[in-house]
């Protein structure tokens, strides 16, 4: 295994540093901060783990890592579909390359799905699951937030979506700064860095068509009703749901948090007043680093 430093940028330090690991036929690109048992942060589409950068250093102690999901932020872009499972199929090969073990998982967006995914089929290598904004479960068009039915529908649409996502870059380039109106110049430059060609944003694509939405893509809506499965029957496992009252682009509904509530084994919900849009952690990084530090050491780790 040989692990490089991001050049510029030291290994050691009081930010978390930048590496780079061979994994399969690519490389995964990853921040990591501290030691002890890892705690592993998984971003969703379409952002990297620049997502996590205030969040990691505040977000209790141990061994802290956040992967670019493959394809996204400053990862390899192979010559892969970039569906679900070959997103797993590399966080899995990361995963094993570090070694990890004994994880909790903190996820949003597609992050939280790969989350649980990864965890229904390690169930021995993980300690915890939080989430905030995640995908949980498959969804009926009409159980999908209402200003969303339009977008995704376009965005599912042969010709259409292409236009959108890969000629426009629109996730990016017109949907954050709706999403997140405070982030500055520089933070959207460094999520729009990794994707200057109409082929480099393959992936955000893929993930937006991915929703589960009215019971396709099949393969998807069956990996999440997989992991649901687990999610349910695993008592065992601490999971907590960090939720805000919502703002622009908020995916959760009152009715999903209710399902959450009923359907998760071993649910923590923290529900804050602040408001926030969809990119929970850019909205409120303090927050969600406090609570979820607070819900690690009570169960002492």
């Amino acid at each position: 295994m040989s692990i490089t430093s991001t050049a510029g940028i030291p290994a050691h330090g009081t930010g978390p540093a930048r590496r780079s690991l061979p994994i399969l036929d690519s490389t995964i690109a990853y921040r990591e901060l501290g030691d002890g048992d890892p705690i592993v942060f998984l971003h969703g589409n379409p952002t990297s783990s620049h997502l996590w950068r205030h969040v990691m250093p505040a977000a209790g102690r141990g061994r802290r890592l956040a992967p670019d999901l493959i394809g996204m932020g400053e990862s390899g872009k192979p010559a892969i579909g970039y569906t679900f499972a070959d997103h797993a199929r590399y966080l899995d090969a990361w995963f094993d390359a570090l070694g990890l073990d004994d994880v909790v998982l903190v996820g949003h967006d597609w992050g939280g799905a790969l989350a649980f995914d990864w965890a229904a089929r390690h169930p021995g290598r993980v300690r915890g699951i939080a989430f905030t904004e995640a995908i949980v479960k498959p969804m009926t068009w009409e159980e999908f937030p209402e200003g969303g039915r339009e977008l995704f529908r376009a965005i599912k649409t042969d010709g259409v979506g292409e236009s959108m996502m890969l000629d426009d870059n629109a996730f990016l380039r017109e949907g954050l700064p709706v999403t997140v109106p405070t982030l500055s110049e520089q933070d959207r430059a460094a999520y729009l860095r990794p994707y200057p060609t109409r082929e480099s944003r393959l992936p955000l694509l893929r993930w937006a068509r991915s929703m589960p939405l009215g019971g396709e893509p099949a393969d998807v809506v069956a990996r999440v009703e997989a992991f649901d499965g687990w999610l349910a029957a695993s008592p065992e496992v601490p999971k907590l749901l960090i939720g805000f009252r919502p703002g622009p682009g908020t995916m959760w509904t009152e009715e999903t948090l209710a399902w959450c509530a009923e359907n998760i084994a071993a649910l923590e919900i923290v529900r804050r007043e602040e408001v926030a849009g969809h990119h929970t952690p850019e909205d409120h990084p303090e927050v969600i680093a406090a609570v979820v530090g607070e819900w690690m050491s009570k169960r002492g780790w």
